[in-house]
């Protein structure tokens, strides 16, 4: 929808939303009307770099024409039914991702959030019908982020902080351990644990990739206790880490494995994987979803993921996230970069606010966003090209020396 066939101006629908909507986001200052690989286009044209890609979403690029195309012609067919008949979309995105990914089964949800509920629910679920009553309990990193519904705000290892705050008691049967510290997860475990759940990398924890020694350390463990090993890759899945899927990264393989964002190419949908064995718990009547598996949702993640596999958008990830850290490392001020292929943070010491920066880069119209006080993150859709990486790090130079 153009402004100019509406009739009304910008400020109008700035109104509109500060009279009728529930705000809980920071707006930036414009209206995005229209969008287009690397960037977005406000109702003059004026073009933003885009280093958000809608949260790590649009990792085939905004409005990519091969997803336009397969949303169109699903919407002429089926837009949505229940989940009792068969829909083409569901059944070829249900092979095309378990075969890639060397998962067994998949269950549909319409976001990250969701996916974690569900990803939380079949390791209970497996839990208790296979061990008895008591084996529900989960272990989770400190500062990590699963998302704001109970189950997952719970997980989310940030006690009495962040998202948590003002909701009243938690659900019942989470721990929460340091991130990378195997002794610590080992320590958190008793005799009623029955899964570890973590983010290979952390993103709303400030950009922390887990090492090889830890990940591979909690497989070995979880195999040994005959825990579940449950990764949450929402944020990393579908080529932003340099692989298909960041767990690929470490030679591990989960019993349960969530993702949304990336897979659907700007339409809403999430996902569990899971091994033959563990989905088994969940059966008729145990779980379901009225929108989970949409038929529009499901053809654009189905063009999506061709896309990405067939440009090896992987190996650009991982390419271009090592050529741009590389870069980002000469930023004055800086204290660490961290990154796993296009997921990027850069930490600046204590005299740079990455709130700053974050405002900064909009008003030289690029889009990032910050994440603890001296933090910014990048997740830029992985067509991004080295000039794109050149532009945007000239943006950040220029915006920090203006904040020295």
């Amino acid at each position: 929808m153009k402004l100019k066939d509406t009739g009304l101006t910008v400020q109008d629908i700035k109104d509109k939303a500060s009279k009728y909507m529930i705000e809980t986001y920071e707006r930036f200052d414009f209206l995005a009307e229209t969008a287009e690989g690397m960037y977005i286009y406000d109702e003059n044209g004026t073009p933003y770099l885009d280093f958000y890609a809608g949260i790590a979403v649009n990792n085939a690029g905004s409005r990519n024409p091969k997803v336009v195309a397969a949303v169109h012609d699903q919407v002429d067919d089926v837009m949505h039914t229940f989940n009792y008949p068969y829909t083409i979309p569901q059944a070829l995105l249900a092979e095309k991702v378990c075969t890639t990914l060397g998962m067994d089964k998949i269950f549909y949800q319409n976001s990250g959030t969701e996916a974690n509920e569900a990803m939380i629910k079949m390791a209970r679920k497996y839990g208790i019908e296979k061990y008895g009553p008591n084996k529900y309990h989960i272990v989770t990193a400190k500062m990590g982020f699963h998302g704001r519904t109970f189950g997952a705000m719970s997980a989310t290892g940030q006690p009495g902080n962040g998202c948590q705050v003002g909701f009243g008691p938690m659900t019942y049967g989470f721990s929460y351990a340091p991130y990378n510290d195997l002794e610590a997860f080992k320590n958190a475990c008793t005799e009623n644990t029955i899964a570890i759940m973590i983010e290979p990398v952390q993103g709303e924890g400030g950009v922390n990739p887990a090492t090889k020694e830890f990940m591979q350390g909690l497989r070995k463990f979880c195999d040994e206790q005959g825990m579940l090993l449950l990764l949450d890759e929402v944020q990393t899945g579908w080529c932003r880490t340099g692989a298909v899927m960041s767990y690929m990264n470490y030679d591990v393989k989960p019993d349960i494995v969530s993702m949304a964002k990336g897979l659907g190419g700007g339409m809403p949908i999430g996902a569990i994987c899971a091994t033959s064995e563990v989905a088994k718990a969940f059966s008729a009547g145990s779980h379901g979803t009225t929108f989970g598996g949409h038929p529009v949702s499901c053809a654009a993640a189905l063009a999506e993921v061709e896309e990405l596999l067939d440009k090896d958008l992987a190996g650009n990830a991982k390419k271009m996230g090592d050529y741009f850290c590389e870069k980002l490392e000469k930023l004055p001020h800086v204290k660490e970069v961290r990154h796993q292929g296009l997921l990027v943070g850069v930490e600046f010491d204590d005299t740079i606010g990455g709130v700053d920066v974050k405002h900064g880069c909009l008003d030289r119209k690029m889009l990032i966003t910050a994440i603890g006080p001296h933090t910014i993150r990048m997740v830029p859709p992985l067509i991004v090209s080295a000039e794109e990486c050149d532009k945007a790090f000239e943006i950040i130079l220029d915006t920090v020396k203006s904040l020295m």
